[in-house]
């Protein structure tokens, strides 16, 4: 069923649906190698999961990175179709709820992505399996938000009511991705790495512990104007909605949208905050082993 590999100290974990579905090639290699060197850099270690002939991953080696990087028909993997994956004997790219779950499955903790999958917006219950995986599966989970073209309102508002703390990494408010400041509080607001392992060390001691949340704004150089986001957003929703586009087709395509309206400068934060947030984490896990 898995990798001969064993779980190891002082590990974050990544996903590979960047890899096989977020980016082009050779961008999406060149992204999974330099987020792995940065957690290397860091002083931990690296495992991107995936599924490769139906087999879990513990830790994709770079042949295997390159594979996922350019071959065709690889599957993105969430929670549900983590078994149909294993059946069926697909190649699959891990999303958050389904590296959430190998995280915890192959013994890690800390866990670092982009930005978290949440609620849509428009009212409808288009939801994430991100966010329920995030209340049931007690990771780590070092993000900058949820993706700007999601309802953060109502992704909070998820978190809140399934019991997901939400901790601010050098910030006070909930990060909008591509852009540091939302109005939106989070729950507690930590300084250093060190503090929220700190703080994961008492809540993954409480009984029946759910996941933990852990924002980190873009870095500023990167960042981009709210106004400038919230207009390609509108443009590219407007355009899904003429397209007939729903749930998990529409995100893809309005960050693509997105990366046409700001000449690239989205695709560069998003680059710059992965990274930024793989060295979080990165330094987060390295407090973790030291208890």
């Amino acid at each position: 069923m898995t990798s001969s590999a064993v779980s190891i100290p002082n590990a974050v974990t990544l996903e590979s649906v960047v890899i096989a579905h977020g980016l082009p090639y050779p961008r999406n290699l060149e992204t999974a190698l330099g987020m792995e060197e940065v957690v290397r850099r860091a002083g931990s270690h690296p495992r991107t999961l995936g599924i490769l002939q139906g087999q879990l991953i513990n830790g994709l080696d770079k042949a295997q990175i390159e594979y996922m990087a350019t071959a065709e028909g690889v599957h993105k993997i969430s929670r549900r179709n983590l078994s149909l994956a294993r059946a069926r004997q697909w190649d699959g790219a891990t999303t958050v709820a389904a590296s959430l779950w190998l995280s915890r499955f192959f013994g890690y903790e800390v866990f670092a992505t982009g930005g978290i999958g949440g609620v849509h917006r428009g009212g409808a219950m288009d939801i994430s399996a991100d966010l329920p995986e995030l209340a049931r599966t007690p990771i780590l989970t070092f993000c900058a938000g949820a993706k700007s073209i999601l309802d953060l309102a109502a992704t909070l508002e998820f978190l809140e009511t399934w019991g997901v703390p939400v901790v601010g990494l050098g910030t006070d408010e909930f990060p909008g991705f591509f852009y540091r400041g939302t109005g939106l509080a989070v729950d507690i607001t930590c300084d250093t790495p060190e503090e929220v392992a700190d703080l994961w060390r008492i809540h993954r001691a409480m009984p029946d512990p759910s996941g933990m949340l852990v924002v980190v704004p873009v870095p500023e150089v990167a960042e981009l104007p709210k106004v400038e986001v919230e207009e390609a957003i509108q443009a590219a929703l407007r355009a899904a909605q003429a397209a007939g586009l729903r749930s998990a087709a529409v995100t893809p395509f309005v960050m693509e949208k997105v990366i046409e309206a700001t000449a690239g400068r989205s695709l560069h934060a998003n680059l710059a905050l992965l990274q930024n947030n793989a060295h979080a984490a990165a330094m987060c896990a390295l407090a973790l082993s030291r208890t």
